[in-house]
């Protein structure tokens, strides 16, 4: 236990000790300071802007921006969509795979261009290299930087002053992929590589098991490369079925440990380029501790319970609950990637959240029904806990009887309204899929348990669905029609209303005069305002979701008890 107390410390100070420079470096990059790759990619971003006929001083207004999005959007699916039903006619297939039926394409298409990367197939036998690298690897990288875009656009809504304009998506999204995606992603996919991560274009290998003789097939792939942004980009979807459970996915101690790392860091640092840009660091440091406090609080309560509610058998050394856990891993290495991978909209996972314990395994499910606002997805996260801010200080706002402020901008209705927009879709969209699929006349047959735990699968995939995660219980079978298509649907309204919202509640700040602070301001930025806005995300929280958790999880704990 001593071991994974150091370890999640080691964690901590690790993420926290990178996300300074990284948020300072996002920071520079946004607002056009020269940076050290500039002198590099500065002419390939100016190539860019001239083949697409740009010019990165043009400003988009709110509508604009958001049009540049969906439009951005809707191509990315079209061409990710063909390109899985036509695979078959395509090079660098060297398992001859053919194309994937219309439902799993559709539903494939719906995950990755929706950061989502929930995956009803497994890769090896379903996708070939071509439709990996050149379709799921590259919305892995664009799907992130439309997220991080859209933050930009609403920090700007806070620091402009009587604009109709939020920036430019397309300089935008170029930036973030070219300064910040890409060379993080080489970086980490050498570091990865190095630990035995497999990146060939040749074919799967026949080998003799030392174990029985017996011959097995070793799938092989350009892994490397997409598991770098996969896990940098808080997408998630795994090169290989099993994900980052399988030795060639997350071969090592060492590889699991970046890998891990790579689900927080982007995120993280987002919070200190937000304080920057704001003008005010300790708002960023304000929302990455409410952040920290309650992932530090559900990393322990996942790993306790792991630890020492697991079952216990007569004449047996009870050494917690390892059942789904890879040996290399155990239960100190599982719960915080568990934890991470759905505080953060990352969904990767290297351990079966379907053989947690139940309150090990509803703490992951809980922190998605939060909203994937603990660091959450790349810039999706951010500006998520951003509309709870808002609303905690219009709720403060009314307790006092004044009009509420942030940032030196008064918020009104319909800033309120975008707000509940982005807050109440995704738990909206989580009760809706799950009570569709528990009325169903076949779901019977798409879960492993029946009951309360049964109950949980269903809950849990669609919680995933819902707030673009993305990770399974791994006892839910997906690949089914009604699930492929309405759990497509699901991820892509889950997306784009929040994100259509946001974009929107930017343009209307952006045109807003700033309001100087006065002594009657609610502060945003103490101690009293942490515990206020964790209150306010509990309290919304438990009033979504308590029913359903008491359904599942929370009855499963009392009937395993």
């Amino acid at each position: 236990m001593n071991y994974t107390i150091l370890q999640g410390l080691f964690y901590i100070a690790i993420l926290v000790g990178l996300s300074i420079p990284l948020g300072n470096y996002i920071y520079k990059v946004m607002i056009g300071k020269k940076v050290f790759l500039s002198s590099i990619v500065q002419p390939v971003e100016n190539g860019i802007y001239k083949v697409i006929g740009i010019c990165r001083k043009d400003e988009m207004n709110a509508k604009k921006y958001a049009v540049s999005v969906v439009a951005f959007s809707v191509v990315g699916f079209i061409f990710l969509f063909l390109l899985q039903i036509m695979q078959g006619l395509v090079p660098f297939n060297p398992q001859d795979l053919n194309g994937v039926n219309w439902h799993q394409a559709f539903n494939t298409a719906a995950s990755f261009v929706s950061n989502t990367n929930w995956q009803s197939y497994s890769g090896e036998s379903t996708m070939s290299y071509t439709t990996q690298f050149l379709g799921l690897t590259v919305q892995n990288f664009v799907s992130a930087a439309t997220g991080i875009a859209v933050l930009f656009a609403l920090i700007r809504g806070f620091i402009l002053n009587s604009k109709d304009t939020i920036g430019n998506f397309w300089v935008d999204i170029t930036k973030v992929t070219l300064y910040v995606l890409i060379p993080l992603s080489f970086v980490v996919a050498i570091l990865i590589a190095s630990q035995g991560v497999v990146q060939t274009f040749g074919h799967y290998k026949d080998v003799i098991t030392l174990e029985s003789g017996a011959i097995k097939t070793v799938p092989l792939g350009p892994a490397a490369s997409q598991i770098a942004i996969k896990q940098l980009g808080t997408n998630g979807g795994g090169f290989f079925g099993s994900n980052s459970t399988f030795p060639l996915e997350n071969p090592t101690i060492l590889s699991n440990f970046i890998e891990s790392i790579c689900l927080i860091l982007i995120p993280a640092a987002l919070c200190i380029t937000f304080g920057k840009a704001v003008k005010n660091s300790k708002q960023g440091w304000t929302i990455f501790t409410t952040m920290m406090i309650i992932f530090v609080v559900a990393l322990f309560a996942t790993t306790f319970s792991e630890q020492f509610t697991g079952p216990v058998f007569s004449g047996v050394v009870n050494s917690g609950n390892m059942e789904g856990k890879e040996v290399i891993h155990g239960i100190g290495a599982s719960s915080l990637w568990a934890t991470a991978t759905t505080a953060a909209s990352n969904g990767s996972v290297n351990a079966m959240h379907d053989s947690f314990t139940p309150l090990g395994g509803m703490i992951p499910m809980f922190l998605m029904q939060l909203g994937e606002i603990i660091f959450g997805g790349v810039g999706s996260g951010l500006y998520g806990i951003i509309a709870f801010v808002m609303l905690t200080v219009f709720i403060a706002g009314l307790m006092v009887g004044r009009t509420p402020e942030f940032l030196g901008k008064k918020i009104e209705p319909y800033n309120m309204k975008m707000v509940c927009l982005i807050v109440l879709t995704p738990p909206l969209l989580t009760l809706l899929g799950t009570a569709s699929a528990v009325m169903a006349p076949d779901v019977a047959e798409w879960i492993s348990n029946s009951g309360a735990h049964g109950f949980s699968e269903i809950l849990y995939a669609f919680s995933s669905l819902a707030n673009n995660n993305g990770s399974a219980f791994a006892g839910f079978n997906a690949n089914t029609v009604f699930t492929n298509i309405v759990g497509g649907i699901i991820m892509l309204l889950a997306r784009f209303i929040p994100m259509i919202a946001t974009i929107y509640l930017a343009g209307n700040l952006a045109k807003k005069k700033q309001v100087a602070a006065t002594e009657g301001t609610l502060s945003t930025s103490n101690a009293m305002f942490v515990g206020l806005l964790i209150g306010v995300i509990f309290i919304f929280a438990a009033l979504s979701f308590l029913p359903t958790l008491a359904l599942g999880p929370i009855a499963d704990y009392f009937i395993t008890h």
